[in-house]
């Protein structure tokens, strides 16, 4: 038991070593920040100086006001990520900001962003101002953060930083771009050596950084959001109906373009027990034999069985023919006698048609 004791201990010392590693600092000796630098190599006027390479020289005009050694801040500086659709990043710019083209046609881009930014504020807790809506700039309340240290009833606050950002859009005069810049505006950290309103270049790089990310990733959340909405109800909607076609005769009506049914059409045969056998592409004529598909014990028990079509088993001709502007396709099934199957037949088998002739199950 001891020994166990032992060993968790090492693990929490190692554990505890590592937390207190710098992440911001290389790792190692500074030797060179001490290091002079070398005499330049006098040369008598009598004699020729020899060759110097300049390919590996540091001029010494560089680097005088920054930071050396232990002090240098060795992370990599954060990128804006356009994970969002149609999202892109400008490569003359280091600044937090990004550019947003026209996804959705039905929605006005700059009011989809700017409720983007709202809905992310809000799931932090954090209010937004309005500064100046003509130019379209906004800022966030307070963003507060708290580091404790200490066990259970021991906890104590050790660290505490607050943030504000001002968040400015700029769109293009067609209206089919806009962009969103994040600038942090307001800093504050108190710890045990007080406080202090000044923060790194880097980190404030980086805080800006993370911001602007995580709109990013929201507007990409509302964009899914968005179209999964849309493919719903375009699955709810239902785009087959009976009517009449351009001779008087019953058919169904699909709201979609003839030149999208027709290629579809073999999917819908292949699933309902009809066999192609011919077809005439000029007519747009599809000749078909049609078999009851049989349904079997296991088919139901794993929920692999298709709704059946109340039909004869016989020749069939699907005649499509395109109408009001094209936008919709007339279907009008005729039997092997040549006969057009009435309006009861077709109301009869609508509940399965209208599924079949939507594609709700493929797309």
């Amino acid at each position: 038991m001891n020994r166990k004791l032992f060993g968790f201990s090492l693990v929490a010392l190692a554990v505890a070593g590592c937390s207190n590693v710098s992440k911001k600092q290389a790792s190692g000796d500074f030797e060179y920040a001490e290091i002079k630098e070398a005499r330049t190599l006098s040369i008598p006027k009598d004699l020729s100086a020899p060759k110097k390479k300049q390919d590996f020289e540091v001029p010494d005009n560089i680097n005088h006001q920054g930071s050396i050694g232990r002090e240098v801040d060795v992370r990599a500086p954060s990128l804006v990520l356009p994970v969002a659709t149609s999202s892109r990043v400008e490569s003359t710019t280091h600044n937090a900001k990004i550019w947003f083209d026209q996804v959705l046609e039905e929605r006005d881009l700059l009011d989809f962003i700017y409720q983007a930014l709202k809905t992310q504020l809000e799931d932090d807790g954090v209010g937004l101002d309005v500064i100046d809506a003509e130019n379209l700039i906004y800022e966030s309340q307070w963003y507060n953060r708290e580091k404790e240290s200490g066990v259970w009833l021991f906890e104590e606050v050790e660290l505490t930083e607050s943030f504000r950002f001002r968040y400015q859009f700029e769109t293009k005069p067609h209206g089919r771009s806009v962009a969103l810049s994040v600038k942090l505006v307001d800093y504050m950290r108190t710890d045990q050596s007080g406080t202090s309103k000044k923060m790194a270049l880097l980190d404030q790089e980086r805080a800006e950084m993370a911001m602007l990310n995580e709109i990013v990733a929201q507007v990409d959340f509302q964009y899914r959001k968005q179209q999964q909405e849309n493919r719903l109800m375009r699955a709810n909607q239902k785009l087959v109906s009976t009517g009449e076609n351009s001779q008087g005769q019953p058919a169904y009506i699909v709201e979609m373009a003839l030149d999208s049914l027709w290629p579809n059409m073999p999917i819908f045969f292949e699933d309902y027990g009809f066999t192609v056998t011919d077809l005439n592409e000029s007519k747009k004529i599809y000749y078909v034999d049609f078999v009851k598909p049989d349904v079997g014990l296991w088919d139901k028990l794993w929920g692999d069985d298709v709704p059946v079509l109340e039909l004869s088993d016989q020749q069939y001709q699907f005649v499509l023919e395109s109408i009001e502007d094209d936008s919709k396709t007339t279907v009008t099934i005729i039997d092997d006698q040549g006969n057009v199957l009435d309006q009861e037949t077709l109301t009869r088998i609508f509940p399965v048609m209208e599924a079949a002739l939507s594609f709700r199950d493929i797309y």
